[in-house]
């Protein structure tokens, strides 16, 4: 099936990409591979959010403050770390030089694949027709105008501002990641994957941090036994969690902050983040001069094509607001290409069983069904264990432990759920996530021989359920 628009003029691309993101890239590389004249443009940061203002940095920010809990780990194998001290600047400088190599890997690759890089703020005048006008990242450069027979939309998202008075005096991960100093306190507003992530990355560096989330437990959507193992972890590292709880305001100070929530409680700090969302960045597209229609948060809404209600002009990524991970808008940006420009039917990604995590220290890992989730469909069979990881034992931190936790679907006996809350839990949930979109039981997973001595091992050695959980069919799953 063709997705393509009519050609009834000559257009100097076959194919326009607005954004340089993972998606976008992703897409523009794959078709100008498969023979098509691509063009992308870029107005901020080679590379888009996750490599600069995002996943990238954020895992650099995570490892850099693990290693004070590494050292005090490690007195109880031998080792003598004392006086251990953190320059805040060389870790900074040293984030910026990984950036920098990295926006040139992308634009070398796209240059590679043959895609024609402008520098600048695209906006639509028409269906198919862009200007390009200067932006932060070339101000000196001159508008041009260019057109496209189709042009993808792979802008990202931008953090959200909530309103309330002195809201102008918090930051966002935006700024986070160029702070010229750290902060000793910190007041973190959001229970959400950037909220718990930098709870722990400024913790680990030794900074009082308070939590405020407007829910019960944070990380809302995922499952809740992994939700209570976090809130515990949280606690053990000394974050001051505030749930059920909104910000009022913000008043500046001569020495920081004072933020007032809304039970009348007052924090004094010297960092406000505001952790509290991201949105569709379709800011100054000129979206009024298509048919693009868009909803809720401003995302822009597509068919099961990516395909926008204007014809030619298709979504990818985070601007639709679904599923707001990097791998996804890879997939879909290789789709989209595959689609319009291959011969052959396009790769196909199982989006249902995507698998996500959160880099707390430790990590939480996810993928396919919350108990809550799976006992929408029939009987669940749960089996779960927690213990101390081998590499705790002579440390002496007996908590938080390993958390390892299967959702099998009683009848058929189907994994369709895995979580984890340790050390690797990523690492280790990226291959179990196969095993979850290839449908294997759990009796596939009791006949695989182990690898000891490892966390990992205990996938394959749950014997035992540990409850089974009726069909609850209006069971309300938590939602972010």
């Amino acid at each position: 099936m063709s997705l393509s628009a009519p050609s009834p003029q000559h257009y100097d691309f076959d194919l326009f990409v607005i954004g340089a993101g993972s998606g976008g890239v992703r897409c523009a590389r794959i078709a100008a591979s498969l023979g098509a004249r691509v063009a992308i443009a870029e107005s901020r940061h080679w590379g888009g959010t996750c490599v600069n203002l995002g996943c990238v940095p954020k895992k650099l920010f995570v490892r850099a403050s693990a290693f004070a809990e590494i050292f005090e780990d490690s007195h109880g194998f031998g080792w003598s770390a004392t006086n251990i001290t953190h320059d805040w600047i060389s870790l900074i400088a040293a984030k910026n030089r990984e950036i920098t190599r990295l926006n040139s890997v992308y634009t070398s690759l796209l240059e590679k694949a043959g895609v024609t890089l402008f520098t600048g703020h695209a906006r639509f005048l028409n269906p198919h027709t862009l200007q390009i006008d200067p932006s932060e990242l070339a101000p000196h450069e001159t508008p041009r105008t260019i057109t496209a027979e189709r042009i993808v939309i792979a802008t990202g998202s931008t953090p959200v501002r909530p309103h309330f008075v002195g809201a102008e005096f918090a930051i966002t991960s935006d700024e986070a990641f160029y702070l010229p100093e750290r902060p000793q306190r910190v007041v973190l507003v959001g229970g959400g994957y950037i909220g718990v992530e930098f709870a722990g990355i400024f913790s680990g560096f030794g900074t009082q941090v308070d939590l405020i989330y407007r829910r019960d437990l944070p990380l809302a959507g995922f499952d809740e036994d992994l939700r209570h193992a976090l809130t515990k972890a949280m606690t053990l590292r000394g974050i001051i969690q505030h749930p059920s709880t909104h910000i009022h305001q913000i008043t500046r100070e001569h020495s920081g902050y004072i933020v007032t929530l809304d039970n009348g409680q007052s924090l004094r700090t010297d960092c406000v983040f505001l952790a509290t969302g991201r949105r569709p960045k379709i800011d100054e597209l000129g979206l009024e001069n298509t048919a693009i229609t868009t909803a809720g948060n401003g995302r822009i809404i597509v068919d099961e094509h990516n395909q926008t209600a204007q014809k030619g002009v298709y979504a990818i990524g985070d601007v639709t607001d679904r599923i707001n991970l990097t791998p996804v808008a890879i997939a879909e940006g290789h789709i989209l290409a595959e689609t319009l420009f291959g011969t052959a039917p396009p790769r196909q990604w199982s989006f249902d069983t995507t698998p996500k995590a959160v880099f707390f220290t430790p990590p939480l890992a996810s993928v396919g069904l919350t108990e809550t989730e799976a006992t929408q469909k029939g009987d669940v069979d749960i089996y779960m264990t927690q213990f101390t990881p081998l590499h705790h034992t002579l440390s002496g931190r007996k908590e938080p432990k390993t958390l390892i936790k299967l959702v099998v679907a009683h009848d058929s006996q189907k994994v369709i759920g895995a979580h984890i809350f340790g050390d690797d839990a990523p690492e280790i949930l990226q291959s179990v996530a196969i095993a979850v979109t290839a449908g294997l039981t759990k009796a596939d997973f009791d006949r695989t021989i182990g690898i000891h001595p490892t966390s990992a091992e205990e996938l394959v050695t749950l014997r035992t359920c540990t409850r089974t959980t009726p069909y609850t069919p209006n069971a309300t799953p938590t939602t972010p």
